[in-house]
């Protein structure tokens, strides 16, 4: 089965985060070794679940790449989630507006996105099983 266009667009765009996420964990390891932590352990942990998020939105870029379905549901999943980090750098006593604008208004075009990717891929389904 052919990829549909907006899954392609979708894909290469959750890659791009999967960057920043490479990026971040970068930075955390520099963090770390600069003594730049209050606590080690705490450093460490979150940078062993900030690279497993980076593989894990990796891993869902290529399976959306590939057509499957379970790369779309996992990338949503994490739009969802980044929708919520925005969501909470919105609001409370210490909010940041424009780091929620900037980490919320990609979010929401790439959901856009995926869902779109999902209906076209459910089309194509039902033209292939009907041929």
């Amino acid at each position: 089965m052919r990829t549909p266009l907006f899954g392609r667009i979708a894909a290469v765009l959750v890659a791009l985060e999967a960057a920043g996420l490479v990026a971040l964990v970068v930075w955390q390891v520099v963090a770390l070794l600069s003594a730049d932590t209050a606590s080690i352990d705490t450093a460490i942990a979150l940078l062993v679940l900030t690279a497993a998020g980076a593989a894990a939105v990796a891993a869902f870029s290529v399976a959306i790449w590939r057509g499957r379905s379970w790369g779309r549901s996992g990338a949503i999943v994490t739009q969802v989630l980044i929708l919520a980090i925005a969501l909470g750098a919105a609001t409370g006593s210490y909010a940041e507006p424009a780091t929620a604008l900037v980490l919320g208004a990609p979010a929401l075009g790439v959901l856009v996105l995926l869902v779109l990717a999902v209906r076209e891929a459910g089309t194509a389904e039902r033209e292939d099983a009907s041929a």
